[in-house]
């Protein structure tokens, strides 16, 4: 192909010879998917449309003389598409395509005459964003430090990859002490103002639970603001507007002292608004794999890890903000169009680098506008809101579309973006979504309808009958991690089945929008969402960042009735790691059936009731829970509404029903996808949200699990302290961390404080150093206080097993709970450890576990006793009977 291209000037003043149309052909062939022969005899439509990256724009786009950019393809599309009579493919040959600017699509480009337009890629074909940095060198004087110029049309972005791995924006400590004011901090010293570029600076505010001398920053444990320094002069720090007064001014009602008007989290930043860490800083670039641009030099800095040569690597920089944008309306849709077979790369997002920084409510969504604070999306409830309630700003797709239908994207890959990665807007209809991949993305993985409009005024405005079916969304959301793998707003008629969905910083699924009024008695939003279906996925490492989010979020209203409110059903959802459920059945959430599912390895299962404001009847939100498999254990019965039937503890995972598992996740013909690789092989992420608590000569520690991977999975992660002349490490096996959720250093010294890092490791090497926890002061001075009894202890039973259930003792003594012991009559004492153990005893949510090797129609005692680093404490006992064993059938 390249040869052909390079020499056409030639073979236009002398014909070739057969040999010379043999190589060509043969050439060609391989390109665009077949052999020299088949080129040859293949029937060549007239309508066709053919690509390669070293194509010539001024050429006729056919499979000898391709064009070379998407863009004039779909040009010459637009000069066809009304003389179909079968559909029309672009070829996309394999390569490169750096694109200039996005892809626009309208009504124009779509297909005609029952035809389609089908923009056909092969292995290697790539949509890119991005621009090469190239031209290294190492900095005189910085050991360890590369520069290369800034490449023309790079002023600004977000993200920065070395050989498809994403590198960290520099990031570290803030270097002084911080105190709010109206307008941002008054700093302990001048030195930020000295930093270069300090109007660059962004303040992070990571969320989760607070823990073990974990602060809780954010605007809610399942957010993660960032706000950018507006300005500094000497030790005053003015941030940047409106980011600061959307994250610290929001409005509360004036009778409820403490309610947001959004009702979805506080009004301000927590922690006395103090950010959690420091980025996008020349200062704090120290560490492997962390770089920074100087956009006032248009210098790119970068600190490489072990084994990258930034001279030989291929180094891109984001630049575009959108790759494809489809911009169909409402009486003019984009149609029948298929993208497939296409890798879609290397675009950022700049929106949180503005002003505006990023202002998070829930997944994504942000306050944004001068007065958003006061206005945005509060409707009716405070002066001067606009409506609908709600509706704040979603983060966009870096691939979108807005009022589309029959659509198709299968085969492609999502990979290195820098906001959502596939934005359905409103107005989408009768799409598929099938055979993708979704990872290494800043944000929300897939984005679906919206929440701008309950209840449309135009039926084309409807989201609805969207099929997302076998695609892989997997190490992701890389940088706002209160992203989720797939949101869906207000919509009908979806189908969200067998994908596979793992190691994800929040929830999987979120489905729904507008429940939130529940909070102040008020009926959810009154929308047009009816018969959605969350069927045989496999969600499994979710919440492995932030906490209060599931396998599968919903909320609001999604039916007019039982019968076509939304199915979650077949799906296998386990190992959440934050405080939360596998099927979290939030605020206002109406006419939902959960059924069929196996759940486990959470802090609770399904949360169903919450009142019907709909009515003044005083009964609960109509919901089904049937025939799960589950560790929950609720007894059979209808709590005003919340109907429990059927279901089953589930004492051992493996023992789960063999055909439910065998349908969830991935199809056979798609469970390839799991193998696709975008990236060379690298050292995990770092871990995160560090907290610790001191002991006698010893300090226990915690962390966020890495769940970036880096393609190889974690196998360890190492724990030091140090207090600046006497360092101790400690090496555990991720396996084991997974289960007890800490680590203990021994051999400190007692009366002097020590800071804690984490590193993980894989079989490529150790990750970055963590954030630092607060420092500990070990201490052998402890008065000995062990901790209460547990509260509220329950148990029901079934034949071989039986969910025990307790509220965490309210005092713990000198130290925190971190397990619990289980004692049953039978003899066996059972050890209890996990994060839900430690996340659950300072907020003082309930705790469940099941015990099994029952024997049926047996009476059995149980006591339950918190353990700390300080000893056991107080036992609670309760007593329970197993039923007689049944023969138990699943259809």
């Amino acid at each position: 192909m390249s040869e052909y291209v390079r020499s056409r000037t030639r073979t236009a003043r002398k014909a070739p010879g057969l040999a010379a149309v043999a190589a060509v052909l043969a050439t060609l062939g391989a390109a665009f998917g077949g052999t020299a022969d088949a080129v040859a005899r293949a029937p060549r439509p007239a309508a066709d449309v053919y690509v390669a990256p070293n194509g010539d724009d001024r050429a006729p786009g056919t499979r000898t003389a391709p064009v070379r950019t998407p863009e004039r393809a779909r040009d010459l599309v637009r000069q066809r598409t009304d003389r179909l009579t079968a559909d029309l493919t672009v070829h996309l040959a394999p390569g490169t395509y750096r694109l200039a600017r996005p892809l626009v699509l309208d009504s124009r480009d779509s297909g005609a005459k029952g035809h389609r337009v089908i923009w056909q890629g092969s292995k290697g074909t790539v949509f890119s964003g991005g621009r090469a940095v190239q031209h290294w060198k190492p900095v005189k004087g910085r050991s360890g430090l590369w520069s290369a110029p800034a490449p023309a049309g790079l002023d600004n972005t977000r993200q920065l990859y070395v050989n498809g791995v994403r590198a960290q924006r520099a990031r570290g400590p803030i270097p002084v002490t911080l105190k709010s004011t109206a307008t941002g901090y008054t700093a302990s010293a001048d030195t930020l103002a000295r930093w270069r570029n300090p109007s660059d600076i962004e303040f992070v505010y990571p969320s989760g639970e607070a823990l073990w001398n974990i602060q809780q920053y954010g605007l809610g444990p399942w957010t993660e603001p960032r706000c950018p320094i507006g300005s500094m002069s000497g030790t005053t720090v003015t941030m940047a507007q409106p980011c600061w007064d959307n994250s610290t001014k929001r409005v509360e009602f004036a009778d409820i002292p403490g309610r947001s008007i959004n009702m979805v989290g506080p009004a301000k930043l927590t922690s006395d608004a103090l950010p959690g860490y420091v980025e996008n800083a020349f200062e704090v670039l120290d560490q492997p794999g962390e770089w920074y641009l100087d956009r006032h030099t248009r210098t790119v800095y970068y600190r490489p890890r072990a084994g990258e040569n930034p001279r030989t690597a291929d180094v891109e920089a984001p630049v575009l903000e959108k790759l494809v944008d489809g911009r169909g309306t409402g009486s003019a849709p984009l149609h029948d169009i298929a993208l497939r077979g296409i890798q879609f790369s290397y675009a950022t997002w700049l929106t949180p680098s503005s002003p505006e920084g990023f202002s998070e409510v829930q997944a994504g969504y942000t306050v944004t506008g001068a007065e958003g604070w006061k206005t945005q999306g509060l409707c009716e409830y405070t002066p001067g809101g606009t409506c609908p309630y709600a509706s704040w700003t979603r983060m966009p797709g870096n691939v979108a579309i807005s009022h589309g239908r029959d659509l198709e994207f299968s085969d492609n890959a999502f990979v290195h973006l820098g906001a959502a990665g596939l934005e359905l807007g409103s107005g989408t209809q009768n799409t598929t979504v099938r055979g993708n991949v979704f990872t290494d993305i800043s944000g929300n993985g897939m984005e679906i309808g919206g929440v701008d409009a309950p209840r449309p005024g135009s039926d084309a405005d409807l989201t609805r009958k969207v099929s997302v079916t076998n695609n892989h969304l997997y190490a992701l959301p890389r940088e706002y991690h209160g992203g989720v793998a797939i949101l869906n707003g207000y919509t009908q008629n979806n189908t969200i089945a067998h994908n596979q969905i793992d190691h994800v910083g929040y929830s999987g699924i979120s489905m729904g929008w507008g429940g939130w009024p529940d909070k102040i008695g008020k009926p959810a939003t009154a929308n047009v969402s009816h018969d959605n279906s969350v069927a045989n996925n496999l969600i499994y490492d979710y919440m492995q960042a932030l906490d209060d989010g599931a396998g599968v979020y919903t909320q609001g209203l999604t039916g007019s009735s039982l019968d076509n409110g939304e199915k979650i059903t077949g799906n296998v959802i386990h190992d959440g790691w934050g405080l939360g459920r596998t099927v979290y059945t939030d605020n206002g959430c109406t006419y939902v059936t959960v059924e069929g599912n196996v759940l486990y390895g959470a802090q609770a299962n399904v949360l169903s009731a919450h009142v019907d404001y709909r009515d003044n009847l005083g009964n609960n939100d109509p919901t089904r829970i049937v025939g799960n498999y589950w560790e929950q254990g609720d007894r059979d019965g209808n709590d005003k509404g919340v109907v429990t039937s059927g279901n089953h503890i589930l004492a051992d995972p493996s023992k789960a029903p063999a055909d439910i598992v065998a349908a969830a996740g991935l199809e056979p013909r798609y469970r390839g996808l799991l193998d696709r690789t975008f990236a060379a092989r690298s050292v995990p992420e770092a871990p995160t949200r560090v907290g610790d608590f001191a002991a006698n000569g010893s300090a226990y520690v915690t962390w966020n699990p890495s769940y970036v991977d880096g393609g190889s999975p974690v196998t360890s992660y190492t724990v030091t302290a140090t207090n600046g002349t006497h360092t101790v490490s400690t090496t555990v096996p991720a396996a084991r961390f997974k289960r007890a959720a800490y680590a203990v250093v021994d051999g400190l010294t007692n009366g002097t404080p020590y800071t804690v890092t984490v590193t993980a490791r894989n079989r490529v090497g150790q990750s970055e150093r963590s954030s630092a926890a607060a420092p500990v002061t070990p201490t052998a001075d402890g008065s000995g206080t062990l901790p209460a009894a547990s509260t509220g202890v329950k148990a029901n039973a079934e034949a071989t097993a039986a969910r025990l259930s307790w509220t965490p003792p309210k005092t713990t003594g000198d130290t925190p709970v971190i397990g619990y012991r289980i004692t049953v009559s039978d003899g066996r004492a059972i050890t209890v450890t996990g994060r839900d153990v430690l996340v659950a005893q300072p907020r003082g949510k309930g705790m469940l576990r099941v015990i099994g090797k029952l024997r049926p129609a047996t009476a059995y005692t149980f006591s339950i006793a918190a353990l700390t680093a300080t000893g056991t404490g107080a036992s609670a006992e309760v007593s329970v009977t197993t039923s007689t064993a049944l023969p138990r059938s699943h259809s």
